[in-house]
């Protein structure tokens, strides 16, 4: 190997619901620093799930599992030629990318339907939950792609 192994760091657990992975996607939320301003949006997200009479714990689970991908497709050369190989995707990056195209499809959501970033999480929370929204579609493109693939599937790393 070229280059030493990198060391993963520890995340400390949320305060409220003592859950790394809500850390996780708290720390993802955060622009600039601002981790108050990204709690106070992630657990506004809860209290309008909870307003509904709706288990927000047990909705963002589902909701980031529904969303991470089980294959993607990674650029590979071989012989002067770029192959993009569909790849299994492992646990951690499954976790990560689904993090990052749930604030993603949030953040993109339109501001007429909801008044607040917490509102657009919380809707983005239901819809990936029920396997539908725009983070849903954005898995179901990168597995078309690796599906699409499947014939350079014998160039594996």
């Amino acid at each position: 190997m070229r280059h030493k192994k990198v060391q993963k760091r520890k995340i400390e657990s949320d305060k409220v619901y003592n859950s790394q992975l809500v850390a996780k996607f708290i720390n993802n939320i955060m622009k600039d620093g601002k981790k108050s301003a990204a709690e106070a949006a992630f657990y506004g997200a809860f209290k309008v799930l909870e307003g509904q009479n709706k288990n927000a714990m047990e909705i963002f689970e589902k909701a980031i599992s529904n969303v991470g991908p089980r294959t993607e497709v990674k650029a590979r050369r071989v012989g002067g030629a770029s192959y993009q190989v569909p790849q299994e995707v492992r646990g951690e990056r499954k976790t990560s990318l689904a993090i990052r195209w749930i604030i993603e499809a949030a953040r993109a959501r339109s501001n007429k339907d909801f008044r607040t970033f917490a509102d657009k999480l919380a809707a983005e929370f239901t819809d990936a939950s029920n396997n539908e929204g725009a983070a849903i579609k954005k898995r179901d493109t990168v597995l078309r792609m690796a599906e699409a693939n499947r014939a350079f599937s014998h160039f594996r790393f």
